[in-house]
């Protein structure tokens, strides 16, 4: 029998709750409605999407005033991936108009993508509010849940709103950056950080302001996409708990690497700098009175997930941020015990393939089933594949709960194996605790190509002693992962898995380098697998 989630949002709850849901009425009126008639809901979207679409160079090219309904958009055009639409979004960065939408890009949006060089994507007014509306309803149901947060100040981790502009003259930045900006006013006066403080270059400058501005504030929550970037919070706390302590004490921001900073602008910082004692513990959970964690939850980011209590040194909530990306939000969990989110009807128009290569939407879907989620939206990405593999876990009325899996089609494939990210990942979670390690910073796998190949995994903090046991007992996890690994490895078509130790700072500076190279701090995925030689050699080049 498929779960049922329900959806609370009525009138009562914590005064925070109250005040917010006041301005969301109309919002919570039309989510509910769903739930009971999702193909009308996804059909009002496409109407006003294809309304900006319609009399477009992209429109006249697609003759998108034939299409009038659901069905006419599967048979429209074909999905179609970034680089396909590449030369459409290279017109929009150069500065053309109507070239996807009538209504103007506002600005460009840089994603990391998986691995590789940033994209750019066109962002519009409708396609903001449609992410805000979303935004602010997973707001309200976390406010609801957890009214203790209000005690506190929440930290977030985000890159710069604007940092560059196109040929064009589109601003240029990150979703995360936007985002943080468009909160209202009081949601803002909870940001311990200055804005100034995320524009910081290069990363390393960044984050050390950022933690000093932190150390000073009662942080209640933390909240950014990826779980390992609060790990890596969790590392810089105690690499630089002298140079903080020092500028703790004085009420400055002149140690460690802001020795970098310039007059002008080290004295503008700490203007909102004051004394405070250091901490005795530098764990995030020993520092503030930490009540929630927001983040990526589902697979392949649970091995880092699994690591957080420890690291923080608390056992506070973890919920789920949702199946969000900069090309929109398309699933939002309700609840910290949610196995994933429940779709968003009210933003984009999803559609959802499946095994047979088919088309559907959300109210066709069933329990169990994996699908790819393609997107269309209010910023002119029409049928727009976003190589996301899904699990449907249930279901909310007519509404498909989701649960993200991994991104489609990324695989180390030698003999026909398919080995995925999901897989490794789940893998070296069953491994680290097999062999009693518990000091990984970062993994990254590939196939090392050889008369008899073999999954090569880089490590960064294990010795070389524990590496041959890790390697042993990860292949043997991922030969349970992966029945066609567990076959090829039976015949000797793939030799035993093994294990590269590299240096300490080899991830933080792999990530480092994603950062120089434009991919948004908050947003960079690690490299849990390297498909290329050209990731594989970046992953070797942050090892010294």
């Amino acid at each position: 029998m498929s779960p049922d989630f329900e959806i609370d949002l009525g009138p009562e709850g914590p005064m925070a709750y109250r005040l917010l849901r006041a301005g969301q009425r109309r919002t919570i009126s039309s989510f509910l409605a769903a739930r009971s008639d999702l193909r009308g809901a996804q059909q009002a979207r496409l109407e006003r999407i294809l309304s900006q679409m319609r009399g477009t160079d992209f429109g006249r090219a697609h003759d998108l005033s034939r299409v009038r309904t659901l069905d006419d958009l599967a048979h429209s055009a074909p999905i179609r991936s970034y680089a396909d639409l590449q030369p459409w979004f290279d017109r929009i960065i150069e500065g053309q108009s109507q070239v996807l939408t009538r209504e103007p890009v506002r600005m460009l949006l840089e994603t990391s993508g998986t691995t590789g060089r940033p994209k750019l994507l066109p962002c519009t007014r409708s396609w903001e509010q449609s992410v805000s509306a979303a935004q602010a309803i997973w707001v309200l149901r976390m406010v609801a849940d957890h009214p203790e947060i209000r005690d506190g100040q929440a930290l977030t981790v985000v890159s710069p709103e604007v940092h560059s502009h196109s040929v064009g003259g589109l601003p240029i930045g990150s979703n995360t950056g936007r985002m943080h900006a468009r909160q209202p006013w009081f949601v803002r006066a909870r940001y311990p950080i200055p804005d100034a403080v995320y524009a910081l270059k290069p990363s390393v400058l960044k984050w050390y302001a950022l933690l000093r501005f932190a150390l000073q504030a009662k942080i209640t929550t933390i909240t950014t996409a990826n779980p390992s970037t609060i790990l890596l919070m969790c590392r810089l706390l105690e690499q630089w708990r002298l140079p903080l302590s020092r500028d703790l004490e004085a009420g400055t921001l002149r140690h460690g690497p802001a020795r970098r900073l310039g007059r002008l602008e080290r004295f503008r910082l700490e203007r909102g700098l004051r004394r405070v004692a250091p901490p005795a513990d530098f764990r995030p959970g020993r520092i503030w009175p930490l009540k929630l964690v927001n983040c990526w939850k589902g697979r392949p980011a649970g091995y880092f997930t699994s690591r957080l209590p420890e690291a923080l040194g608390t056992r506070a909530p973890i919920r789920e941020v949702g199946i969000t990306a900069s090309e929109g939000y398309f699933a939002l969990p309700l609840g910290d015990d949610w196995p994933g989110g429940v779709m968003w009807p009210l933003g984009h128009v999803l559609e959802f393939i499946g095994d047979d290569g088919k088309p559907r939407f959300g109210w066709q879907l069933e329990t169990g089933e994996r699908v790819r989620l393609v997107i269309t939206t209010e910023a002119g990405l029409y049928r727009y594949d976003l190589a996301d593999d899904l699990l449907v876990v249930g279901h909310s009325g007519q509404l498909p709960v989701l649960r993200f899996v991994g991104k489609t089609g990324r695989w180390l494939n030698a003999t026909g194996e398919k080995v995925t990210e999901v897989q490794v990942s789940t893998a070296m979670h069953r491994a680290v605790h097999a062999a009693g390690v518990s000091t990984i910073a970062g993994f990254s796998a590939h196939t090392a190509w050889a008369e008899v190949p073999c999954v090569e995994v880089a490590v960064e903090g294990v010795s070389a002693a524990q590496a041959a046991t890790l390697a042993a007992v990860f292949d043997a996890a991922l030969r349970g992962e992966n029945i066609e690994y567990d076959a090829k490895r039976e015949s000797g078509r793939l030799a035993s898995a093994r294990v590269v130790v590299v240096p300490d700072g080899t991830f933080v500076r792999w990530r480092a380098a994603r950062v120089a190279d434009g991919a948004p701090d908050g947003q960079v995925k690690d490299p849990i697998l390297s498909t290329s030689d050209e990731e594989w050699s970046r992953v070797m080049a942050a090892c010294s």
